[in-house]
């Protein structure tokens, strides 16, 4: 078993642009001050209240998940940053393309909180209309999403617009070929998207220092994209680093690679034990860096968060987590042939057939049942 040594982990931050340190102290980048200079305490607060919500929601599914309610989780415990400030960044008409473990974007570009479950517990195909959000559905095959950005981004140059695509995937998706893919089309039609890539440091039990002796954003100048790698836990720099990456998108400068350096705290899903591949000291050392404790540590030097400001939030919080677990326990579970219903737009012959033989399945079980009375 390979393990990721916590100096081989820690290093991973070295060269990464940041705005407030893992102890909560404001520094200063080049690269991302001009980008953060109207991030007052007002906005500040609110990244920070997203980040808690998302949060503590992410732990409600684990939680339902563990008590039976749900198929599967993918908890982003330790991810909100990255996933909070780079939706902020976004326009309304930005289109995000999410892998399954963007509960934040999720949250910020508008969902529902029974839109967080309901696809979890296999009731439904999608629980949003991706063009009330723009956001597409949760994509589960590996990297696929970053083709669908592409091809989105393609149109937006042939509809004439300033609308950007942005697609979401871990450190693993880089190794897929679909992620490499969508880099040649982008870079060769010069295609308005930004990729955001979470290196949690793991693809599942695989560790990032094996799937890629470099840094994974130096794989983007090769294909002709400029990139950033960003502390993935500081959201002022996630929240900048987005806002340079959409400004060059949109200004017709072609695509843009973002990779945020994070941790993801717990593990790959809810089918998976961490433990048997990670040490404990390794999980420590990232959690000192915990992306909400820093900016409520720097906001508390500041005057600009209280005690009686967390209890709003987590009052809110346990509203939202409340309607998450109602909208598990009262779901309905739909009859098993309605898995074909929301499969195509229009009626299509192939689906018609796959229905009569899924139906004539079904219908073999009740004949058994008629059997054994």
């Amino acid at each position: 078993m390979y393990t990721l040594s916590t100096d081989e982990s820690m290093t991973a931050l070295d060269d990464t642009a940041r705005l407030l340190t893992s102890e909560g102290r404001r520094v200063a980048d080049p690269r991302l001050d001009r980008w953060s200079a109207d991030l007052d305490a007002v906005a500040l607060r609110a990244l920070y209240r997203d980040m808690a919500i998302v949060r503590r929601m992410d732990a409600e599914g684990v939680a339902l998940q563990r008590q039976g309610h749900l198929g599967l989780w993918a908890p982003a415990q330790g991810q909100e940053a990255v996933q909070v400030g780079t939706a902020r960044a976004c326009r309304a008409d930005d289109f995000l393309f999410p892998s399954y473990r963007e509960v934040g974007v999720t949250f910020v570009r508008g969902g529902e909180p029974a839109d967080l479950v309901l696809a979890w517990r296999g009731e439904v195909h999608s629980t949003y209309d991706p063009y009330e959000l723009n956001l597409a559905a949760p994509q589960i095959i590996i990297g696929a999403q970053s083709l669908h950005a592409v091809g989105y981004a393609m149109g937006i140059q042939r509809d004439g617009t300033d609308q950007v695509a942005v697609a979401y995937f871990g450190d693993g998706a880089t190794s897929q070929g679909d992620v490499n893919e969508a880099m040649v089309f982008a870079s060769s039609f010069g295609a308005p998207v930004v990729f955001v890539c979470s290196n949690n440091q793991w693809a599942i039990s695989e560790p990032v220092a094996v799937q890629s002796r470099f840094p994974i954003a130096g794989r983007a100048p090769g294909f002709g994209i400029p990139s950033m790698r960003v502390d993935g836990n500081d959201v002022l720099a996630c929240t900048a680093a987005m806002r340079w990456a959409l400004d060059h998108a949109r200004r017709g400068q072609g695509p843009v690679f973002l990779e945020a350096v994070t941790y993801r705290m717990g593990p790959h899903t809810t089918s998976d034990d961490p433990t048997r591949y990670r040490e404990r000291e390794e999980v420590d050392a990232w959690r000192a860096r915990d992306p909400l404790t820093r900016l409520e540590t720097f906001l508390r030097s500041t005057g600009d968060l209280d005690d009686e400001a967390l209890a709003d939030i987590s009052r809110e919080a346990d509203v939202l987590t409340g309607r998450m677990r109602e909208a598990v326990l009262t779901a309905v579970t739909r009859p098993a042939i309605e898995v074909f219903d929301d499969v195509y737009a229009e009626p299509h012959s192939g689906i018609d057939r796959q229905r009569a033989r899924f139906a004539a399945y079904l219908d073999s079980f009740a004949d058994d049942a008629e059997a054994t009375r």
